[in-house]
């Protein structure tokens, strides 16, 4: 590879592969958990209104653990929380496969708690792949673990719909013992990943000591740039979550469940197969330009989301909300990874995570109300001012910088 084609599309450690692999089976687990908690919570509840108890206790549980899993990252190291998270996700499925072996509402609810902890560690597997690569492949980095998805969007699904009726067992059990089998294969990743070995930094306080530079050699605030870097990544989570869940309402009334299932998978599949290509759509537009398109494309989907209803407009709302989501997530994490130096990395990221977890909650949370109170159409024009307010930082606050120059300066944000 010459010089300049290094430059554009830097060569990654086999170390990042191993964590995409990894991101895959954290999301298939993910992608199986919404597709039957409502299912057996309802089966297990006392009560239909204690149906997604469950699965909101286990949004919780990534949010209270995610700052507390970056923290022991720094004193520990990331392999050895990975480990532990994995050892989580097995105890998970046992809860859970017992849980519906016995009818246990109890120990359904304990099983997500489990479930949440682990997600809350592996959420961290996008920052570990940065750790390990020259500032120049850090978006790509991210992006690739990202497109782990991919392999999820297509596994999980079909792991449920194998598993969830199997002669000799509960309905529903097999799919919480997958995440036991699941688990062992994240601790044999485990142990083939070699992270950086480095001894960690000494924490910093929470601040920034070398600033981006913009074309017109004027500094960024790096204090600014990561907070436009949260507003990204949790703003795009959130606008994702609440309107995945809010079309999934719709199409109950406009279609089949069969073609609901088909939509929400197309939806997956834009959400995460972009991201082989958009760390080199950063490395040659630049962060802002496509951390903007994520916001227009977001708008364009509630542009779709604000006509009448019909199932040729869900899916492609659906499809140009995952495509967004994939450019604000993966443009988010990079320039927070660029922006904060290596002493300060754990802190930041864990405040980042636990930001986008909240946000992710609310999205689980809101889209019923919403929906009872204003309606499909009217809550996607209400939503849409989160992209107008994200079009205006990201072209307010973030440098008119050429791709070659962002790459420059990203190596030099990323030192303490």
């Amino acid at each position: 590879m010459n010089a300049r084609l290094r430059r554009i599309i830097p060569e990654l450690p086999g170390a990042t592969w191993l964590l995409s692999l990894a991101q895959a089976l954290n999301l298939t687990c993910a992608v199986i958990s919404v597709t039957v908690a409502a299912i057996v919570g309802a089966r297990l509840a006392a009560s239909p209104a204690l149906a997604t108890v469950p699965y909101g206790a286990q949004f919780a549980s990534v949010m209270v653990c995610t700052f507390p899993a970056s923290m022991l990252m720094r004193r520990l190291g990331r392999r050895v929380v990975f480990t532990f998270g994995a050892l989580v996700l097995i105890c998970a499925g046992l809860l859970g496969f017992v849980a519906v072996a016995r009818g246990s509402f109890v120990l359904l609810t304990a099983a997500h708690v489990a479930l949440g902890m682990y997600v809350a560690c592996a959420n961290f597997y996008r920052f570990a792949a940065v750790d390990d690569v020259e500032p120049t492949a850090k978006a790509r980095a991210i992006s690739v673990v990202v497109a782990g998805g991919v392999l999820a969007a297509v596994a999980g699904p079909a792991i449920a719909d194998w598993l969830k009726v199997v002669p000799g067992y509960a309905d529903f059990s097999l799919c919480y013992a997958a995440f036991s089998v699941l688990g062992v294969a994240t601790l044999l990743l485990m142990a083939a990943w070699r992270p950086r070995t480095a001894s960690a930094p000494a924490a910093a306080p929470i601040k920034f000591l070398t600033p981006m530079t913009s074309t017109a050699g004027a500094p960024l605030d790096s204090n600014l740039a990561v907070g436009i870097a949260i507003f990204c990544s949790a703003g795009g989570y959130f606008l994702m979550n609440l309107l995945m869940v809010q079309a999934s309402l719709v199409m109950k009334d406009i279609c089949s469940f069969s073609a609901t299932s088909d939509a929400i998978e197309i939806h997956v599949l834009a959400m995460f197969v972009p991201s082989f290509v958009t760390g080199l759509i950063i490395a040659r537009v630049g962060l802002k330009r496509t951390l903007m398109a994520g916001f227009f494309l977001l708008g364009a989907a509630m542009t779709f989301g604000s006509l009448v209803p019909s199932y040729a407009v869900v899916v492609a709302s659906l499809t140009l909300l995952g495509l967004g989501w994939n450019l604000t997530y993966v443009g988010g994490g990079a320039l927070l990874a660029q922006n904060v130096p290596d002493r300060s990395r754990h802190r930041w990221q864990g405040v980042n995570d636990t930001v986008i977890a909240a946000c992710a909650t609310l999205g689980a949370l809101l889209p019923a109300p919403m929906m009872a109170v204003f309606g499909w159409n009217r809550s996607n024009v209400l939503l849409s001012s989160i992209c107008v307010a994200g079009l205006l930082l990201c072209w307010r606050g973030l440098p008119r910088a050429t791709p070659g120059l962002l790459l420059r300066t990203a190596g030099t944000a990323s030192k303490p």
